[in-house]
């Protein structure tokens, strides 16, 4: 046993030394070539020559030394850069027989000093890695006369930019754009990525965006956005420049823009305009409505709940235009923000107003297989909905000292909306014999005012990482409508066919006020753990009158349907705690903690003089763990439990009439449930080789459901009811996997692979005629594909992507509806002589054949476009541009609920041709030296 001890020791022994041995250290000093002068706070990078991958970062100290131990044996890449000065590439290895690196001086040469063609054709230099961020520098990339960022980026590797302007980068949406760290047109990043000049950036940083709260304390909590920061050249900081284009096509399809933007200092003004009929252009306003569209009452993430502005058939059209229909849209904007006072003031303002109308039909055709036997329907409808609104926003921030700081933001929006809608509805048996119709026709006019004022204060302690900060909140939303109702509804009975007809207007008040308070304290119990602390008071009040009249005599409305009235009055009191723990030591990150809130809920019914009050607690278990292998490769795993408490919708749901063949019923006894959902990532890029992988799959279950109570008669009336089921979970999962790489055997093209795969398994009880039976629903997508792109300077760029699609949907009563499709989407650009530019685009769908839709259906929507650039500057341009060449985009789309398959076509902008003119103008620069 000694022996055996003692052989072991040795080999320990051994081992540490030969491991010893086998780790080496990289040193040197940074210096200016001409001046001497010593260069601190370099940035010192050590990558792996292989994959580019970093193997090590640090700072240059303040003498300008720096020191990196620990490295392995092997062939690395040495990484130097300092701001305006060229940086410093050399390529090494290390082995047994070396074990300090010893560079010395490191003389780094300023970008002036340089030649114009030496910096564009240092490629290693077009990418540079500081921390947690990737600098892309456009000097190494093509930029044509009056490109855009968004063709600048285009070029960058890891990067996607699709027909709308949406950017993927490495794997990930690209929400947020800013410009030089600030806000412009934030909740509209095209408009960035679109009319920016690509020639006034002097740098394009990627990163990952983490909360206010989280770039206070500088503790991780997890939330950060994907984020471009657009870096203007400092003589590009001073002057005007913008954008006019215009066209006109066959069937009066029309589009124009105009965008006027001047810089001076650290001002910036912009102002634009754009109209059109043609699809291309919309709202694009991501701040929609703050209290949706939905009927009834919608509940916050606090447990707290609200009246919204609609009601079923009665919704508020909120201004998107999501394919359906022609539309006209006509929409503006003005941006203004500063910094003075040495940068401790800051103002950040935009103003943006716009209308939209859309109008078209839509049919459907549905299949609802029940025990009992098939029930079909058909519905058509006629739309013309039109939506007018403005909105004024602004951020001022004032940095107090250094430890005090304040931010407000506040917003308004007006909002006018007119929609009318006229439905056909049919629905036989299996055999095709009648069951029941509807004629309905509904109009609405809603007027809604938001407002909305935040104040956060945040303070640092004494105490390194003590913090303190305090968010008040008030917002105020208001809701006015006044619509018609006019239908003729037939229904089979034992006695023959039986019509009632319904002649009533509508009139709603609805009104949403609430006051939120909320603090957070962090105390650093050690150097690796830090403890986030929470409190929030919120006090919400909302009334909701809502009125049906009949006609008198005379015609006029004025008889009181109480039935389908009612005036609620809403009190809520929330109160909100909780506590996160924050472990961070070297490349690991874990989150743990939990928040509860205990909501007070008071309900009363003025027309009925009844009181509704419920008691309820929420609870928000939560835990995160992150490793960072490197800085461009991370796994990340998630835990988050939520209560889910029912809706008034589903406890007490207000009477309505505008469907009577589709009724509600309130259940008071329903208790919460509970969801509790996994989700887990790993990705991992390589700067220099351009491959990215990404994984991600997740898995959610819901214990104690509450789910759907459907009673189905013989002529096609269904009356929902929701309850509690306690023997089964339902359960959602989701997986996708990508991966993509430049092959330069092949030309440097970039190829990438993907894979997804979800479902779901789902419960409602359905009682019909035969008796009542449990159904379980399974709903799976699984899909696949490849993508290949390539871009050649001055010559051609293309994308193709292409996969195939299955699609499962299952009922335990009825039938299934399985059924292979497919899709891609390709584009590409080619420059000729002369001037000229050829651009195409292609989108395919393919859905096949089903066990109850019988008929496939296939779709190529190809667009080209041929232009001609005129003026050495190329600056103007006239285009030719043919939309949907094939004619074959057709409005089309099925989907699966519980027993019911259902298959909707709609009208939608169909082949046109259209000549256009573009003029970029621009005067920059001036005034840029007497500022200095």
């Amino acid at each position: 046993m000694k022996r055996l001890l003692l052989s072991l020791c040795f080999f320990v022994t051994i081992a540490s030394y030969t491991r010893a041995q086998s780790l080496h250290t990289i040193k040197g000093r940074t210096i200016d070539t001409a001046s001497t002068a010593i260069l601190s706070g370099s940035s010192v990078a050590i990558l792996n020559a292989k994959d580019s991958t970093l193997v090590k970062f640090t700072r240059a100290a303040e003498n300008g030394t720096f020191e990196l131990t620990g490295i392995k044996n092997g062939k690395f890449i040495l990484l130097v850069s300092y701001p305006k000065y060229a940086d410093f590439v050399d390529h090494f290895t290390l082995d047994s027989t070396t074990h300090i690196k010893d560079y010395n001086k490191i003389n780094l040469t300023g970008m002036a000093k340089i030649l114009a063609d030496v910096i564009i054709k240092g490629n290693r230099s077009a990418i540079k890695i500081k921390g947690d961020t990737t600098e892309f520098d456009p000097k190494a990339f093509n930029i044509e006369p009056n490109s855009k960022v968004e063709d600048l980026i285009k070029q960058f590797p890891g990067f996607q930019v699709d027909k709308d302007g949406k950017i993927t980068a490495q794997g990930k949406t690209v929400p947020k754009v800013l410009v030089d760290g600030e806000e412009f047109f934030g909740d509209d990043p095209t408009l960035v990525t679109k009319n920016l000049r690509a020639d006034m950036v002097e740098s394009v940083q990627l990163y990952d965006k983490a909360s206010d709260q989280a770039s206070f304390t500088g503790i991780d909590d997890g939330e950060k956005t994907k984020t471009l920061n657009i870096k203007l050249k400092e003589d590009k900081k001073n002057g005007y420049f913008g954008k006019v284009q215009g066209g006109y096509g066959t069937k009066d399809f029309y589009q124009g823009q105009a965008m006027f933007n001047k810089f001076w200092g650290k001002k910036k003004f912009s102002a634009y305009g754009i109209l059109g009929n043609n699809g291309t252009v919309g709202l694009g306003w991501d701040d929609r409505d703050k209290y949706g569209a939905s009927g009834g009452l919608t509940m916050t993430d606090d447990g707290g709940m609200y009246f919204s502005s609609g009601g079923d058939d009665f919704d508020s059209y909120d201004g998107q235009y999501n394919g359906q229909g022609l539309p006209v849209a006509r929409t503006g904007g003005l941006h203004f923000d500063n910094k003075w006072n040495k940068d401790k003031e800051s103002l950040n303002t935009n103003y943006k107003i716009g209308s939209i109308r859309v109008s078209g039909e839509r049919n459907s055709i549905s299949q609802n297989n029940l025990a009992s036997g098939t029930q079909n329907s058909t519905s058509d409808e006629s739309f013309d909905n039109d939506m007018f609104r403005q909105k004024l926003d602004a951020m001022y921030e004032l940095k107090i000292d250094t430890t005090l700081t304040m931010k407000v933001n506040v917003d308004g929006a007006l909002k006018k909306s007119n929609t009318s809608n006229t439905y056909l509805t049919g629905t036989t048996d299996g055999n095709g014999d009648f069951l029941n119709s509807s004629n309905r026709t509904l109009t609405n006019e809603v007027d809604d005012q938001n407002f909305n004022a935040n104040v956060l204060f945040t303070k640092k302690l004494k105490k390194t990482g003590r913090t303190l900060s305090l968010n008040l909140n008030q917002s105020i939303n208001k809701s006015n409508s006044e619509g018609y109702l006019n239908s003729l509804n037939k229904r089979l009975t034992s006695t023959g066919q039986v019509d009632s007809l319904t002649n009533q207007q509508k009139i709603n008040d609805i009104t949403n006020s609430a006051f939120k308070l909320n603090a957070a304290y962090t105390e650093p119990l050690s150097k690796t753990l830090t403890v986030i602390i929470n409190y929030g008071l919120t006090l919400m009040n909302g009334t909701s009158d809502r009125k049906s009249f009949n006609q008198s005599g005379g015609g006029r409305y004025d008889i009181l349907d109480t039935v389908y009235s009612n005036n609620f009055e809403l009190n809520q009191t929330i109160n909100q705690g909780g506590a996160i723990f924050n472990y961070k030591k070297g490349k690991t990150v874990i989150n743990f903690g939990s928040k509860f809130s205990g909501v007070n809920f008071k309900q009363e019914d003025i027309y009925h003089n009844k009181t509704y009050v419920r008691n309820f607690v929420n609870y928000m278990p939560q835990a995160s763990y992150q490793y960072r292998f490197s800085q461009q490769k991370s796994l990340r795993i998630n835990y988050y439990g939520n209560t889910n408490q029912p809706t008034l919708d589903q406890l007490q749901p207000v009477r309505v009439n505008n469907d009577p063949f589709n009724v509600v019923e309130g259940n008071q006894d329903l208790r919460p449930s509970f969801r509790s959902s996994v989700n887990a990532s790993y990705n991992s890029y390589k700067v220099l080789t351009n491959q990215s992988l990404w994984l991600n799959a997740s898995y959610s279950f819901t214990a104690n459901p509450i789910i759907s109570d459907v009673t189905t008669d013989d002529v096609g009336k269904s009356t929902y009811k929701y309850i509690n089921f306690d023997d089964k979970m339902q359960t959602n999962f989701y997986m996708y996997a990508q991966i993509s790489r430049k092959v330069n055997a092949l030309g440097e093209i970039n190829i990438g692979l993907n894979a997804n795969a979800n479902g779901s398994s789902s419960y409602n009880f359905i009682t019909t005629s035969l008796g009542r039976t449990l159904n379980n629903t399974k709903n799976y997508g699984y899909s696949g594909g490849i993508n290949i792109s390539k871009y050649k300077d001055k010559s051609y760029s293309f994308y193709l992507r292409f996969g195939p699609t299955y699609n499962m949907s299952r009922t335990s009563i009825g039938r299934n509806s399985d059924g292979w499709g497919a899709n891609g989407y390709g584009s590409g650009n080619v420059q000729l002589p002369g001037k000229f530019e050829i651009s195409t685009d292609g989108e395919y769908q393919y859905n096949g054949k089903t066990q109850v839709l019988t008929e496939s259906f296939e779709r190529f929507i190809w667009n080209a476009s041929i232009s001609k650039k005129f003026f050495k500057s190329e600056n103007l341009r006239l285009s030719a541009t043919v939309n949907d060449i094939l004619n074959q985009n057709i409005g089309f789309n099925r989907y699966a609920n519980n027993t019911t398959i259902s298959q909707n076509s709609y009208t939608t902008i169909r082949r046109y041709l259209m000549f256009s003119v573009s003029w970029d103008f621009s005067k920059m620069g001036g005034g840029i030296k007497s500022q200095k």
